[in-house]
């Protein structure tokens, strides 16, 4: 065979626009089908696929006609208003993930005794195996820590005897270690990223098992290990808001595609990571957060509503930041009148800010917040109605509590770990059957045609 000598990266260029051409799928084709692109139907509706009892998202209520009227957001764990979990943890001076998590696990709130008890597993549970940062999580330190974490959960599938066994004492026993030891992984995975990538100190602080996962993952990711009472509140509350959002978001449904193939633990919760990571999922906090700065760079003057309503304009036309036309953090899959998530979110971001004196930021992401659903209802033909969603405040939230980029995407996994975990046992103990989709094949018969007649 003649040697093909040409650069590497003209190949890949070639064949690429090869892919985009031989690819391609007439758009049309869909609805010729009635195939359910990206399983919704025309109207972005997910497609039923199953049965859950973990939590609910409600976002419309059905009139005496048999219209869908959208309502005020509302979000359920295990039949409990997400609003209610919140007040009741606020009002008693204590941090609710971990009673969620209770709830979340096992379908029932705990009593007093029952949740120091869990507590005090969670804490004896916060430990790695022997020299495992050093061997593990301080070689090939990546920026991308969603990938360290990835790889540190599945390596810890070779220090458990039973890592395929999936009884549900045995999974339960590997959710709750995981459950514990993310925060670590995530946490110790930035620092030596910051170590030898940025030169910087690296510091690995051992979690107290006396205090809560909010508390722990500030003690850990600051030099000082020191933090208020509010800092830790409202990062508690982030990781109950983040927890859990029904059967049908991307790395849930994750979670139980690779499941139901009889999947280990370890492999489940790290294909889930591996979904979560998207911009379009659980990253799409880090995309407000970079669309604010380019805004707060090209406005001169960010009180002026007139101005950054301007710029709110040319996102929409694709004339500023990255150009896909879209406002981050403003509207929502499921929820249209408001996202009950990032209203909670909001109770608190006021009082942080003034602590952390960022009111001037607060107030501009307040007047983002008002002006955004305006121009997206004059500027998009079809409106439904938008609001903010949890993203939109969540990465300020995580900016002021001193976080980095780099993990505020594993901050939503450090909570959702709770959900997935949840989602696996419900589809081991529930459903026997592989979750195989179907796909409709656009393939025609070809006759061969021998090589040197190509």
């Amino acid at each position: 065979m003649e040697n093909n000598t040409r650069d590497f990266y003209s190949f890949i260029s070639e064949k690429s626009n090869q892919c985009t051409e031989n690819f391609a799928l007439d758009p049309e084709l869909y609805g010729q089908y009635n195939v359910k692109r990206g399983l919704r139907d025309k109207n972005g509706n997910g497609v039923l696929a199953g049965l859950t009892s973990i939590s609910s998202v409600e976002s419309f209520k059905i009139d005496d006609e048999g219209n869908k009227v959208p309502v005020e957001g509302r979000l359920l764990y295990r039949g409990y208003n997400i609003n209610d979990l919140v007040n009741g943890a606020v009002a008693s001076k204590r941090y609710g993930f971990e009673e969620t998590a209770y709830l979340l696990l096992f379908g029932k709130l705990p009593t007093k005794e029952q949740l120091e008890e869990f507590c005090g597993f969670l804490g004896s549970l916060r430990c790695l195996p022997t020299n495992f940062v050093r061997d593990v999580i301080m070689k090939a330190p990546s920026k991308d820590i969603m990938n360290t974490l990835t790889r540190s959960i599945l390596t810890l599938a070779s220090y458990d005897e039973n890592a395929a066994d999936t009884s549900i004492e045995n999974v339960l026993r590997q959710c709750l270690m995981l459950i514990s030891e993310i925060p670590m992984l995530a946490v110790y995975g930035y620092h030596a990223y910051n170590h030898y990538e940025r030169d910087d100190s690296m510091y690995i602080h051992r979690p107290d098992p006396s205090l809560s996962t909010a508390e722990n993952i500030l003690r850990m990711l600051r030099p000082d290990m020191k933090y208020s009472h509010l800092e830790a509140e409202v990062l508690d509350i982030a990781l109950m808001l983040h927890m859990e959002h029904g059967g049908g978001n991307n790395s849930t449904f994750t979670t139980h595609v690779v499941t139901s193939s009889g999947s280990d633990t370890y492999s489940v919760i790290a294909a889930a990571l591996s979904s979560l990571k998207g911009p379009k999922h659980g990253g799409a906090n880090i995309k407000v957060v970079e669309m604010m700065n380019d805004l707060k760079a090209n406005v001169s003057d960010t009180s002026d509503e007139e101005e950054v309503g301007a710029y709110l304009e040319k996102l929409l036309n694709k004339d500023a930041f990255d150009k896909k036309g879209l406002i981050y953090g403003i509207g929502h899959a499921v929820y249209t009148i408001s996202d009950p998530r990032a209203k909670i979110f909001k109770r608190f971001v006021s009082e942080l800010a003034e602590e952390k004196e960022r009111q001037e930021d607060y107030r501009l992401y307040s007047m983002v917040e008002d002006l955004a659903p305006k121009i997206i209802a004059k500027k998009r033909k079809i409106y439904k109605g938008v609001s903010p969603n949890v993203d939109f405040y969540s990465g300020f939230v995580y900016g002021m509590l001193d976080i980095p980029l780099e993990l505020f995407t594993p901050i939503f996994a450090m909570a959702r770990v709770v959900g997935w975990s949840a989602h696996r046992i419900e589809e081991l103990i529930n459903v026997d059957k592989i979750i195989r989709p179907a796909y409709k094949s656009l393939v025609t018969p070809i006759d061969y045609v021998d090589i040197n007649n190509r």
